[in-house]
C-alpha cells in the first residue's frame, strides 16, 4: 500500500528564525500581505513586530485580528473581503490553530471563490490556496504546516474538518521566542494537543515508519519538557523542544491522520466554544482505553517513550501504564479532570456522539466504534 508524505516545502525553526523568514518572504516577490491574527496578539504587538519586518523588505501589510479561539465562517468571511479590498498577494497567520486555520479559509477562499464549507471534507478544492507564510506563536496544534483546517459552522454548531493539500503552508517558522509570552494554561493546552497528536498518529491504521519515528520522538519530547515549559515558560530549552515535539507531532498526524479523541473534541469544541488542547487532554486516556484492545502494543510503545519503565510489562500492562502517564502528565499541568468541569452536559450526549461519528468517517482509528460506543466514552470522561 503505497503512502504519501505531505509538508510544507520550506519550514525555518529555532531562535531567530523569524529574522530569517523576512528574507525567505521577499524572496518570494510578495508586495502585500493579509497578516491574520487574533486580537491578544495585536494588542501584545507582536503583529506590529512582524509588520514593521516586512516594512524593512519594502512589503506592505495589512492587518486581521478577527480570528476567535475556535475560527468561525464569518471570521472567514471578514478577513476575505478585507484580502481583496486591500489588494493582498500573500497572507500571514501570525498565533497558534485558530490564526492558521482562519487564515487557511481565507487564503482557500481567496483563490478557489465560493464559500467556505464547500471545502468541507477531504480534497474539495482545485487550486492551491493564496501563498500562505504560517509564523506560528504555540507549541501544541501543528497547523502552521498540516493540510488541516478547522472551521467553526456558527448556524450549524459543528466544527468543519477541511483536510486539503491546497491548504498546506508555502512556509512555516517555528521560532521559540515567540512562545516564551504564552500563559501556563495556553502552554499546558497546547501541548496535550500535540501529545494527542502525536499518540493518535501512532495508534492510527495508516500509521508508517516515518510517522512512527516522528510520534514517538515527539511523545519523548513532550514528556520530558512540558512540564518544564509551562513551569517556567522563559525556560528557553523547553520551549525551543516543544516547538519541535509539536511539529514533530504535526508531520506524523498529517500523514497518518487521526482519530476518535479529535472526533469527538470537534464536538465540543463546535457546541460549546470550549478550548481544543484541553478537551484533548481530557479525552485522550478515555479514547485510547477504548483502543488498548486492539493495540496494546503499540500502547506500550508509548509509555516507554513518556519514560516508562516497560521491561518485563506485557502489551497490555505497558498500555495500562501508558494512561496512567498521560493522566498524570494533566494533572501535574493542571488540566481539568473531566468534561463536566469544562461545563459540559451529559444531556448532549447523544448529540455529540452522533457528530463525532459522522466527523470521524475518513479518519484512522485503530478499533472501530458506533454511537453507542461512543456515547460510553464520553460518559466515561465526565
Amino acid at each position: 500500500m503505497s503512502s504519501t508524505f505531505f509538508i510544507p516545502a520550506v519550514n525555518m525553526m529555532g531562535i531567530g528564525s523569524l529574522d530569517e523568514a523576512m528574507g525567505a518572504i521577499k524572496n518570494h516577490g510578495f508586495r502585500k500581505a493579509l497578516i491574520v491574527t487574533d486580537a491578544g496578539l495585536a494588542k501584545a504587538g507582536v503583529a506590529d513586530r512582524v509588520s514593521q519586518l516586512l516594512a524593512q523588505q519594502d512589503i506592505e501589510s495589512v492587518l486581521y485580528d478577527g480570528a476567535k479561539p475556535n475560527p468561525t465562517v464569518s471570521n472567514v468571511e471578514n478577513g476575505l473581503t478585507l484580502l481583496k479590498s486591500s489588494a493582498c498577494d500573500f497572507v500571514i497567520s501570525l498565533g497558534g490553530g485558530s490564526p492558521h486555520d482562519c487564515a487557511k479559509g481565507i487564503a482557500l477562499c481567496a483563490a478557489n471563490g465560493g464559500h467556505i464549507s464547500e471545502y468541507e471534507g477531504v480534497d474539495r478544492s482545485a487550486r492551491p490556496q493564496l501563498p500562505l507564510v504560517a509564523i506560528n506563536t504555540t507549541a501544541g496544534t501543528a497547523s502552521e504546516m498540516t493540510r488541516f483546517c478547522i472551521i467553526t459552522d456558527e448556524t450549524r454548531h459543528v466544527k468543519m474538518a477541511i483536510v486539503d493539500r491546497n491548504v498546506t503552508p508555502l512556509l512555516s517558522v517555528n521560532d521559540p521566542s515567540l512562545m516564551a509570552a504564552m500563559p501556563k494554561g495556553l502552554t499546558a493546552a497546547t501541548g496535550m494537543d500535540a501529545l494527542t497528536h502525536a499518540v493518535e498518529a501512532y495508534v492510527s491504521t495508516a500509521a508508517t515508519p516515518i510517522t512512527d519515528a516522528c510520534a514517538l520522538k515527539s511523545v519523548e519530547l513532550i514528556s520530558a519538557n512540558l512540564r518544564n515549559a509551562v513551569a517556567n515558560g522563559s525556560d528557553m530549552t523547553a520551549r525551543e523542544n516543544m516547538a519541535y515535539a509539536q511539529f514533530l507531532a504535526g508531520m506524523a498526524f498529517n500523514n497518518a491522520s487521526l482519530g476518535y479523541v479529535h472526533a469527538m473534541a470537534h464536538q465540543l469544541g463546535g457546541f460549546y466554544d470550549l478550548p481544543h488542547g484541553v478537551c484533548n487532554a481530557v479525552l485522550l486516556p478515555h479514547v485510547e482505553s477504548f483502543n488498548a484492545s486492539v493495540c496494546p502494543d503499540r500502547l506500550r510503545d508509548v509509555a516507554k517513550s513518556m519514560g516508562v519503565n516497560v521491561q518485563g510489562m506485557s502489551a497490555e500492562q505497558g498500555a495500562q501504564a501508558a494512561l496512567a502517564a498521560i493522566r498524570t502528565l494533566s494533572k501535574d499541568i493542571g488540566i481539568p479532570g473531566g468534561l463536566g468541569e469544562l461545563g459540559a452536559k451529559a444531556d448532549d450526549i447523544p448529540v455529540l456522539a452522533a457528530n463525532a461519528l459522522k466527523d470521524a468517517c475518513g479518519l484512522t482509528n485503530p478499533r472501530p466504534a458506533d454511537q453507542q460506543q461512543i456515547e460510553e466514552i464520553f460518559r466515561s470522561a465526565f
